[in-house]
């Protein structure tokens, strides 16, 4: 049995469906279910239902909002997390904790290892980077896997926006000078299925291939969707956010190949296949 926190969001709602392809007994939860931040009863729901491991999707992600929320993100993100990581802990299952890029300086322009310069520069990076230090405090059976800049069917995300407003306006503005690796939750799924059933704990990075711009990226969703919306590339210094992110958000795959695992495929072939989803879903 492998349950899945987060269940609603885009990962948990890819890998629930994964686990099911795989004929892997699992139950996907969401907050209605589980309050991950109620120790007591974090501890009395994984002691009762005995998983042998828990992939834990759930987070706090909304990265603006989260620099005016910090006692709530880090409530979820940091002791949602190690109440997790307890309850694992006193049943022995696994454990597979989503990180992200945000836990990195986002400088130069080389991907990062994952034991690279940790220094994040947001709340929202720095509680998942509390919540990947409570599950190494806790576990020593665990799986830290840091994604980026990720989209999947169920959810909104970036693509979903572009496709949106490249309908209604005839040309956008978008971030040129931060590169990173868009992230299908619809083939990340796949290797957190198999690092469910093994025992090569440790630190991961895992998106698919190829690095891209926001403005690239948005470019090619307009190309592949035929929407006839010019994309105009601007320094991240023209869109001010709440938030800083990463100029960097390039991850070296480098852990995932030494333990035998199959890398995602490139970005493109994987934009190419969610639109084809999305569409036919449209239908």
């Amino acid at each position: 049995m492998i349950l899945i926190t987060g269940v609603n969001g885009q990962l948990g709602f890819d890998v629930v469906k994964e686990l099911n392809r795989r004929n892997i007994e699992c139950l996907g939860i969401d907050r209605a279910e589980l309050d991950i931040t109620d120790g007591n009863a974090v501890r009395n729901y994984i002691s009762e239902l005995k998983p042998e491991c828990v992939i834990h999707c759930a987070a706090y992600t909304a990265v603006d909002k989260a620099e005016d929320e910090e006692e709530i993100c880090t409530k979820v993100n940091v002791y949602g997390t190690e109440n997790i990581a307890r309850a694992c802990k006193e049943i022995d299952a696994k454990m597979i904790y989503i990180s992200t890029d945000y836990v990195f300086d986002g400088k130069g322009d080389t991907p990062f290892e994952v034991d690279g310069n940790i220094e994040p520069h947001s709340v929202y990076g720095k509680t998942k980077y509390e919540g990947e230090l409570k599950v190494k405090e806790v576990l020593n059976k665990y799986f830290i896997v840091r994604i980026s800049w990720v989209f999947g069917v169920n959810g909104n995300n970036f693509i979903k926006t572009m496709l949106r407003l490249g309908k209604e306006k005839e040309s956008l503005n978008v971030v040129c000078d931060q590169i990173g690796s868009p992230t299908y939750t619809f083939d990340l799924a796949p290797i957190l299925c198999d690092m469910a059933v093994s025992e090569k704990y440790g630190v991961y990075h895992a998106t698919n291939e190829g690095f891209c711009s926001w403005a690239e990226f948005a470019t090619e969703i307009m190309k592949k969707a035929n929407l006839d919306c010019k994309i105009n590339p601007i320094p991240a210094i023209e869109y001010p956010a709440q938030a800083e992110r990463p100029f960097n958000s390039r991850l070296s795959k480098k852990s995932i190949t030494d333990n035998g695992f199959v890398l995602l495929p490139s970005w493109k072939n994987a934009l190419d296949r969610f639109l084809e989803e999305l569409f036919r879903n449209c239908r």
